[in-house]
């Protein structure tokens, strides 16, 4: 909540200066005049606007990293939990004793494909893939697709992503941003 109050602080004070400018500049285009002020507090009003403006960009740049680092840090999260997740297929996969056929199909289910964009995939036929999808139903003990996904949602939210933060520390030592 800090970070959007400290961006929206920024953008009213580089508005308010700005409207100075701009107003100060249209004024004088338009013929408008003002009741006068002295030179010296126009002067002050102006280099305030000036340093509003300088501060405004300054901490716009502090802002604009931040969320570059926490971007950063969020896709490699990400890429962690990819990989943890991948790693659960696998032993949940050669825990139910899957074929690489199997594998491949079981995959291209969670993923949300049709049988008829697995078969398309695949190069097999519809009924290869229904035969082989039933396989995959009997070995993980489960009557369809939405079953099969949920063993991998309700094993996530049992035990959270197993390994994610050594894991992460893993890759990120390695080099694997």
């Amino acid at each position: 909540m800090r970070s959007v109050a400290s961006i929206v602080l920024i953008f009213v004070v580089q508005a308010i200066c700005a409207i100075f400018f701009v107003s100060d500049i249209l004024l004088t285009v338009f013929g408008v005049r003002s009741s006068p002020i002295s030179w010296q507090s126009r002067e002050l009003l102006e280099v305030g606007a000036a340093l509003g403006l300088l501060l405004g960009l300054v901490l716009g740049g502090f802002a604009l990293l931040r969320s570059i680092r926490e971007a950063r840090r969020v896709k490699g999260q990400l890429r962690v939990a990819s990989g943890a997740f991948m790693d659960l297929l696998e032993e949940k996969f050669d825990q139910w004793g899957l074929t690489p056929a199997e594998r491949d199909v079981a995959l291209f289910s969670i993923k949300g494909l049709s049988t008829a964009e697995i078969a398309g995939l695949r190069n097999t036929s519809e009924g290869t893939v229904k035969a082989q999808t039933n396989a995959i139903y009997r070995k993980a003990q489960v009557a369809n697709r939405p079953q099969l996904l949920s063993l991998f949602i309700e094993d996530l939210m049992a035990e959270g992503l197993p390994g994610l933060e050594e894991q992460g520390a893993a890759r990120l030592q390695s080099g694997a941003r």
